[in-house]
């Protein structure tokens, strides 16, 4: 049976969350909701009239995704490789995910995606320059953890 890569499996993840929060942007702008407005209706504004935060949503989703993929312009950048610069921008994705009620399942899933990325980190896995590849064994550095 062979080893779980964490980071592959949590990019899948992401790729959900991330077509969840797009879909969700787009829905926010027929039917604007803040998803705590039960409790406040502070953050109204946020969604209607003008729709910040259904286009925060847009880009971020976009965005994400063409990180995850990768586009070919992102594929093996540093940017790309980092696992440090996913755990820290995926908190701010769920978070503008959550504020919208369309977009909390992303949220969830940005969350899931977050502890297999920390979790690959904290076991030293490697992101590839080529996307979807197993690192090379051994080299100049010893063994590569998959």
């Amino acid at each position: 049976m062979g080893k779980l890569i964490k980071n592959h499996w949590a990019r899948l993840i992401t790729l959900t969350a991330a077509a969840y929060q797009f879909a969700a942007a787009l829905e926010g702008f027929f039917w604007p909701k803040i998803f705590w407005d039960f409790l406040t209706k502070t953050l109204d504004p946020a969604v209607k009239p003008v729709p910040a935060l259904q286009i925060i949503n847009l880009i971020m989703g976009i965005a994400i995704f063409a990180w995850e993929w990768p586009l070919g312009l992102i594929a093996g950048s540093s940017i790309h490789r980092s696992l440090e610069a996913r755990l820290a921008t995926f908190p701010l994705a769920a978070l503008a995910a959550v504020l919208i009620y369309q977009g909390t399942n992303a949220a969830i899933y940005y969350l899931v995606a977050m502890v297999v990325y920390f979790w690959a980190y904290s076991e030293g896995e490697v992101v590839c320059a080529e996307p979807w590849t197993l690192p090379k064994r051994g080299g100049a550095r010893g063994p590569s953890k998959a």
